[in-house]
């Protein structure tokens, strides 16, 4: 069997939820017998071809069909949501050989080449649906695509000559990685296989690591208690309000220091946290370093030197740092927003707080931080029953089996018509 991945953007220091999916499954369907590559557009990475932990990349020019869009537009299209399309990439992937599953991990646009292509040849697709598509906030979606105010779309043609509206309607199967969207598509597509497939860990790989030589190399005192945060620079991650909340925790636990770890995908955003800092003279307390590769050491020993894990996301469909943060042994706190209270159960595994509450609400990040940062008995707890959720239930091992399982159904369905 031959599998196709099809994402919008596959960039190694550019890494996100689904780069992270299609690595390890692929590389784990190839060591079963099935070969995985990826198909994708050359945003954010110009190489046509490479072979990444023994999976076949290529990517093809693309484009955004928009007249008087600027060259910064189109740069944070790029990072976040851009809804582009490649002729290129359509012609390739009618053109491949020996295709069984078209695997989909984007919609609109791409997604619809993806469709298209399937349909033409008479096999089948899935998609996977890595960003909440009728689960994400409004204001969240608007800025999407206010990098295009201003300009002339020109694209809704295309999206109706490929059907870019029917491509969840015409998959073989609907994966999704959240459980609260797996419950919105269900509702939405009584009648069509929809899957609820979590995201896993690579559990031996995170238990690796060297915290003390983090702290070393990045001047963070061995005796400050170390709150971390994986996640992508961005308003939807919500990291101000840790920086906002962190004078009152000080008050109370002043050994605390916060240390945020993500690529950037909103300049604006990240001018707005690094003023906030000046502005509250935290530059002694808090360390941010815009991005560390998903496969650098680094990474590993950042979360071995953390005291606990924090993710104040104001929208998140599955949130695998938090499966990472549990492989590594830390206790996490995390928003109760989108797929996070599907994994965490609070007081057991883990602690669950709004994120918009105002520092003085008992629910808020602040009140959770301290409730970890000075109970060393609840942190050793919800450590423990964390790290024992992540082992029982998502390593990628068990993840892609399921997926297996899944891609030979849909093959046999197709076979017997």
């Amino acid at each position: 069997m031959k599998i196709i991945q099809i994402p919008r953007r596959f960039v190694v220091d550019q890494w996100g939820g689904s780069e992270t999916f299609i690595t390890e499954t692929s590389s784990r369907l190839q060591e079963r017998g099935i070969t995985a590559e990826i198909m994708t557009t050359t945003a954010l990475c110009e190489t046509p071809e490479e072979v990444y932990r023994g999976i076949r990349i290529r990517r093809f020019p693309y484009f955004y069909p928009y007249l008087g869009l600027s060259p910064q537009a189109k740069e944070q299209l790029d990072q976040k949501a851009g809804n582009l399309f490649s002729f290129s990439l359509l012609r390739a992937l009618s053109r491949e050989r020996d295709v069984d599953i078209i695997h989909l991990n984007t919609g609109k646009r791409l997604g619809s080449i993806g469709r298209y292509a399937a349909r033409r040849r008479k096999i089948p697709y899935v998609i996977s649906l890595h960003g909440g598509k009728l689960t994400v906030p409004k204001g969240e979606s608007d800025t999407w695509t206010e990098p295009t105010k201003g300009a002339f779309e020109w694209g809704k043609i295309l999206g109706f000559l490929y059907g870019s509206r029917k491509v969840l309607e015409d998959a073989a199967a609907i994966i999704c990685v959240g459980r609260d969207e797996y419950t919105a598509i269900s509702r939405k597509y009584p009648k069509k296989r929809v899957k609820y497939l979590p995201n896993g860990v690579d559990l031996k790989r995170f238990a690796q690591g060297d915290g003390t030589w983090f702290r070393t190399l990045y001047k963070i005192p061995e005796d400050r208690f170390l709150i971390l945060n994986v996640a992508r620079i961005d308003p939807q991650k919500n990291q101000l309000s840790l920086v906002r909340q962190l004078p009152d925790i000080l008050d109370k636990a002043p050994d605390v220091h916060l240390l945020c770890i993500g690529n950037v995908t909103s300049n604006q955003y990240y001018e707005e946290v690094l003023k906030e800092i000046a502005i509250q003279k935290l530059e002694d307390r808090i360390t941010i370093i815009p991005g560390i590769p998903y496969e650098s050491p680094d990474l590993i020993n950042a979360y071995k030197a953390a005291d606990c894990f924090v993710l104040p996301s104001l929208h998140e469909p599955f949130g695998m740092v938090v499966l990472e943060a549990w492989a590594s042994g830390l206790p996490v706190a995390a928003a109760k927003r989108g797929g996070l209270p599907y994994i965490i159960e609070h007081g057991k595994n883990g602690l669950l707080f709004d994120p918009e509450a105002p520092a003085r609400f008992s629910e808020s990040v602040k009140e959770a931080i301290l409730a970890l940062a000075l109970d060393e008995q609840a942190r050793e707890r919800y450590a423990k029953a964390g790290f024992d959720e992540a082992t029982s239930t998502y390593s990628w091992d068990m993840i892609t089996d399921t997926l297996v399982e899944l891609y030979r159904e849909i093959y046999e369905d197709t076979v017997r018509k």
